[in-house]
């Protein structure tokens, strides 16, 4: 989020040091992700060390706690997995939030910046391992299987008539509201297309943002929030559909991906319900942004900037997901 939370960043501090037993020398809020519950911070130490900190209003799912490290143990190393605390346990109670403490790596994210074609290789290779992983049946048990039911229609609905009436977005929704409320009936009727289909672990948000690397250097997989079992598509949608990051594949790129990933021809029908589904989703997480009561300004502006990118999108005669 790019609104700092409402907690004492003092208090925050002390509980991350003496949790994780850091000798915490600042906390520094990073405006990064769009999860309304959830806000980051680098962690700096005494003697140079950094650390990357999730605070989450809530709990954190079991799987984004305990998936990462099986990943890891099994020799994925792109993972970021949080770190356990010296008592024992990963997450950690602050009033009504959680926290997760995980390594800080430096470079940012792959979405303004895009993939070397080392990169691209890469990024292949780590979706085509995390695709063969056999999770233990515990992890499993606590992995949500995909259903193609989708909330994003019906939040659309009800986001909808208040955006109609709204100051801050009624002159948008009655712009592009028929073209949203078509949107939300393609989702529904793709999702009724879907046939079976081997679940796969997948990441579920694996668009360059949640790449990081150092210029050229390796790539470091972050924000293990939501991960499902479901058809490889769910993944790959973020690599072969174009919207994500600001240097998108295309055919060399592509032809680099499969190196690493290896052959594989996706069910486009499947990657159309979750590049479609995904929009949609965006939507009702930008709506609700924007028609938050404490959201500032800057806030409003920059989901403003991305519902309006998608909107433009959809509402284009040539669109289809």
């Amino acid at each position: 989020m790019i609104d700092k939370p409402d907690v004492d960043e003092r208090s925050l501090a002390a509980e991350v040091a003496a949790a994780w037993a850091l000798d915490v020398s600042a906390l520094v809020f990073l405006p990064v992700g769009l999860d309304g519950r959830a806000w980051a911070y680098r962690v700096d130490t005494v003697g140079g060390g950094r650390w990357f900190l999730k605070l989450r209003l809530g709990e954190f799912t079991p799987a984004a706690v305990r998936l990462p490290g099986l990943l890891r143990a099994r020799g994925i190393r792109q993972v970021v997995a949080p770190i356990d605390r010296p008592d024992g346990g990963t997450p950690h109670a602050f009033g009504d939030h959680h926290l997760l403490l995980y390594p800080f790596h430096d470079g940012g994210s792959r979405w303004e910046r895009g993939l070397t074609d080392q990169q691209w290789i890469e990024y292949g290779e780590f979706l085509g391992r995390l695709h063969t992983i056999t999770p233990t049946a515990g992890i499993a048990g606590l992995l949500p299987a995909e259903t193609y039911r989708s909330s994003a229609g019906e939040r659309l609905r009800t986001l909808g008539r208040q955006a109609a009436a709204s100051a801050a977005l009624g002159a948008f929704w009655h712009r592009y509201g028929d073209a949203l409320h078509r949107l939300s009936a393609t989702v529904d009727e793709l999702a009724a297309r879907m046939t079976p289909a081997r679940h796969v672990v997948c990441h579920a948000d694996i668009h360059p943002g949640n790449l990081i690397a150092d210029g050229d250097g390796p790539l470091h997989v972050v924000d293990w929030d939501a991960p499902v079992l479901a058809p490889r598509e769910r993944d790959l949608t973020f690599v072969l559909s174009g919207d994500f990051g600001d240097h998108p594949i295309d055919a060399r790129r592509a032809e680099l991906f499969r190196r690493g990933y290896g052959p594989w021809e996706p069910d486009r029908t499947r990657l159309s319900y979750y590049r479609a589904e995904r929009h949609l989703d965006d939507v009702a997480a930008f709506l609700a942004g924007i028609l938050a009561p404490g959201a500032s300004a800057e806030s409003r502006a920059n989901d403003r900037h991305w519902l309006t990118r998608i909107a433009e999108r959809v509402a284009d005669p040539g669109y289809a997901p």
